[in-house]
């Protein structure tokens, strides 16, 4: 069953144009598809776990994005996100999300949990810093994504993954404390949106 967005993060995705990968990003996100299908056509619970050095950026956006649109296509999935090391889920991160209809609860000070909702129909996501083989995290039975240069290189193995795949993004701390900082962070969030809700349109739950 697709779920129903709220009316504000529903507003950001339809001012997207029709998401079309280029042949370079296509062959990834269809490498990642196979395997969700596969996953989906076994009758196996699909769990992606997006990876970045100290997931407090382009990891955290993944999963959240990843989660939308796995309700928003009816597809049984959980995403997950973690890092090689722990910092937090970074304030411009989370102002990114609330720009693009997000709601946002926060609990906590040094390393807080964000709690995004983007519809009444689901749970919220759980956005906080944490390592890839923290205990929330699966620990076997899930697809790494590998969504920096840094971890993707130097974490070869992920213990537990039955896939590993890179889908790297661009950094936007590169642009902290700059002129254009909150346009880079939402171009990395629509860029991972649009590749992700494009990821699972392609994909079929299994009929019962």
């Amino acid at each position: 069953m697709q779920l129903i967005l709220s009316k504000a993060v529903q507003r950001t995705i339809s001012e997207w144009t029709d998401y079309q990968p280029a042949a370079d990003r296509a062959s990834m996100l269809e490498i990642i598809r196979k395997y969700a299908q596969t996953r989906l056509d076994d009758g196996k619970e699909l769990r992606l776990h997006f990876i970045c050095t100290h997931n407090s950026r382009r990891s955290q956006l993944s999963q959240v994005w990843g989660q939308l649109a796995a309700g928003y296509y009816g597809i049984p999935a959980t995403c997950y996100s973690g890092g090689v090391e722990v910092t937090s889920c970074n304030e411009r991160t989370i102002a990114s999300l609330r720009r693009s209809g997000f709601e946002v609860r926060q609990e906590g000070g040094v390393n807080p949990f964000y709690y995004i909702t983007y519809s009444e129909e689901a749970l919220p996501v759980v956005c906080f810093s944490k390592k890839y083989d923290d205990p929330l995290n699966p620990s076997e039975g899930f697809a790494a994504i590998m969504t920096c240069d840094h971890a993707d290189e130097h974490c070869p193995f992920i213990p537990g993954a039955d896939g590993r795949f890179p889908l790297r993004y661009e950094d936007p701390k590169a642009y902290d404390d700059q002129e254009e900082e909150a346009a880079r962070y939402d171009l990395c969030s629509q860029q991972i949106g649009s590749e992700l809700l494009y990821l699972f349109s392609q994909l079929q739950a299994k009929q019962s």
